[in-house]
């Protein structure tokens, strides 16, 4: 990785970080600049805008979890297992770096006008939800999920975890988030298991 790759990376660490926390009105590129020792000028030598940032910081944080789930999906271990791993390295993901699931919840989700050129639909996020699209298509091909829909089934394993992720932030959980992980995967697990009846 080049310096300048790096440098950027580090810029959209930052601003996860200030996006998550502040949200993106009230982020300014003046306060990412400051967070990261930077003139305001230098700032837009890497991005043109916070909206440009904002686009390029969604790909990348989703990206994290697409690259985790894609190796998950290539292992050679039951459907079951793998949902179980995805789950635990989720939640492991939410506790250890917030801002990647706190930007997507908080910022991702709730300002889409933000995001509403270049950004439609699935297209920043794009890489997760095939992988996502994947484990849900494979177990059901090896009959160990049952054949449904892809947007309720996706829609009801994010909901759980963009749930526990919500509360886990607002630290209203009585255990540890990763407590709480082999109990999601099976609620999850049973809502998507084949049944041979």
């Amino acid at each position: 990785m080049s310096a300048k790759e790096d440098k950027k990376n580090n810029i959209i660490k930052n601003s996860l970080k200030l996006f998550a926390k502040k949200g993106f009105y009230n982020t300014t590129i003046p306060d990412i600049a400051k967070a990261m020792s930077m003139s305001v000028g230098n700032m837009y030598n890497y991005f043109s805008s916070k909206e440009e940032l904002a686009k390029v910081a969604i790909k990348y944080s989703t990206n994290i979890i697409a690259d985790d789930l894609r190796i998950i999906n290539n292992m050679d271990i039951s459907s079951k297992e793998k949902l179980f791993l995805f789950i635990k390295n989720y939640l492991s993901n939410v506790k250890n770096s917030p801002e990647v699931i706190e930007y997507f919840l908080r910022v991702y989700l709730s300002n889409r006008e933000v995001f509403k050129d270049g950004c439609e639909g699935f297209l920043c996020v794009g890489e997760f939800v095939t992988e996502v699209m994947i484990l849900l298509d494979d177990g059901a091909q090896k009959k160990e999920f049952r054949e449904q829909e892809f947007f309720p089934a996706f829609g009801m394993l994010m909901g759980s975890l963009g749930g526990f992720a919500f509360m886990n932030g607002e630290n209203v959980l009585e255990k540890d988030l990763l407590e709480y992980s082999d109990s999601i995967a099976e609620n999850i697990y049973r809502a998507l298991k084949y049944d041979e009846n």
